[in-house]
């Protein structure tokens, strides 16, 4: 007797403004079966997830099995204020006063704590979040606030789990928790989805789909994946033609970028930064590296002139003291940023173009008409990032990779003296990761 299908899409296709986003396929998920879904930046793999949970509408059908539970967890987290509002800036982590107006762990999740005490509280050790309970959300590192997500979506009981890209910003000891979790998770009989990189496979993955330009390429046994498939690079050659005639820095000459003398940084009591001392020279290439929750987005965010406690500490940029007269502005201009708040505050309104553009500004958005120039530059940029064909589309429309690509692009534009990249690979593909470290790299 054959197994009835857990799940079961027979010639389901998506589209967006008539374009299409996914072509006719077929896939059956069967009951045991543990799924890797990857493919490029933008193949449609969120996508095909939204089909799964029904928030995205498809030609064909998708069949599930009765009493299905669907809970997919999305890349990037959103999480509401006591107003129960979302309008969060990326600056706010770093300001303490704001901390009053987020949740905590605990009151995030008061009603399941009171529904179901033992079940909750078990799901907060496992995931290591029991002796953060009292925090708020919005201090949360990007690793911390994925393992929350997790949590919630474990008290709902799915019975298909969706990830998408659940090992972003996890540092070495938050992944190998995470494969372990998965693997526990699998063997309790809820059946897996995780959508990544064939550089980040789950050991309890049983098959794997490849989405290829928004056709399902292959779904089948792992074993035999690799049999069929080789790694192929198509974002490994840098235009290195394009590159040599970008406008170069032509600022005040310097010694230092960065010096930290003793900075130490505190929310209500907690302290964050203890005594640092750093000092980064100009042509120096600095990896700062530390698990979840170290400290290290609150270190960049006083470089970055995005917390206000920089000004409470012995702080120089470009051999000048911060608070010595200058502005905000004054400090932006000879950065380039990226970070994962960037990423998720951006209004997703602004086409690539402007993403790319407002980075001559230093805004969060492009309010400014751009010369012909700047127009070009732009232009430039659009061509090195591979971009030029989605210049006007809103970030809305634009798979996560592609957003990513144009906030990198936002960041380089000005070929500033110093990169301060907060995970700049959140987001994409192998072949682009390879492709943006090598461009780093030309800089």
């Amino acid at each position: 007797m054959m197994e009835s299908p857990n799940i079961d899409l027979k010639n389901v296709a998506v589209q967006l403004a008539g374009q299409p986003l996914l072509h006719p396929l077929n896939w059956t998920l069967k009951p045991g079966e543990q799924w890797l879904l990857t493919g490029a930046s933008g193949s449609g793999k969120t996508t095909l997830a939204k089909v799964f949970t029904g928030s995205v509408f498809h030609s064909g059908t998708a069949s599930f099995l009765a009493g299905s539970r669907v809970h997919y967890i999305p890349q990037q987290h959103h999480f509401k204020n006591r107003s129960h509002t979302s309008d969060f800036y990326y600056q706010q982590r770093f300001q303490s006063q704001d901390a009053e107006d987020s949740l905590t762990i605990e009151e995030e999740l008061a009603t399941q704590l009171e529904a179901e005490p033992i079940k909750t509280r078990e799901y907060l050790t496992l995931l290591h979040l029991e002796g953060m309970v009292q925090k708020p959300i919005l201090q949360l590192s990007n690793g911390e606030n994925k393992r929350l997500q997790l949590v919630k979506a474990l008290l709902l009981e799915p019975t298909l789990l969706i990830l998408d890209a659940p090992f972003t910003g996890l540092d070495v000891d938050g992944r190998k928790l995470l494969h372990s979790i998965l693997k526990q998770l699998s063997e309790s009989g809820i059946q897996l989805i995780v959508i990544g990189t064939i550089d980040e496979l789950p050991e309890c993955i049983t098959h794997i789909a490849f989405l290829e330009g928004g056709r399902l390429a292959f779904n089948g046994q792992k074993a035999d994946y690799f049999l069929k498939h080789e790694t192929k690079a198509t974002l490994n050659t840098l235009p290195t033609s394009l590159l040599a005639h970008l406008k170069k820095y032509n600022g005040p000459a310097f010694e230092n970028a960065v010096e930290l003398r003793n900075v130490q940084i505190e929310y209500g009591g907690n302290r964050i930064l203890d005594g640092i001392n750093l000092i980064i020279q100009r042509g120096e290439k600095c990896c700062l590296s530390g698990p979840n929750g170290a400290g290290k987005s609150t270190l960049l965010s006083l470089i970055t002139a995005d917390n206000p406690q920089a000004y409470a500490n012995d702080i120089y940029l470009f051999d000048k003291k911060r608070g010595s007269g200058e502005s905000i502005w004054d400090i932006k201009k000879k950065l380039g940023y990226v970070s994962p708040e960037l990423h998720l505050f951006f209004p997703l309104v602004s086409t690539c173009l402007e993403v790319i553009g407002s980075g001559l500004f230093d805004t969060v958005g492009l309010f400014r008409r751009l010369s012909d120039e700047q127009e070009e530059q732009v232009n430039e940029w659009l061509r090195i990032l591979h971009l030029e064909k989605v210049a006007h589309i809103p970030l809305h429309q634009l798979s996560l990779g592609q957003r990513q690509m144009a906030l990198l692009g936002r960041a380089l534009i000005k070929n500033p003296p110093l990169l301060v990249l907060d995970e700049p690979c959140q987001g994409l593909d192998h072949d682009q990761t390879l492709f943006f470290n090598g461009l780093v790299d030309q800089r």
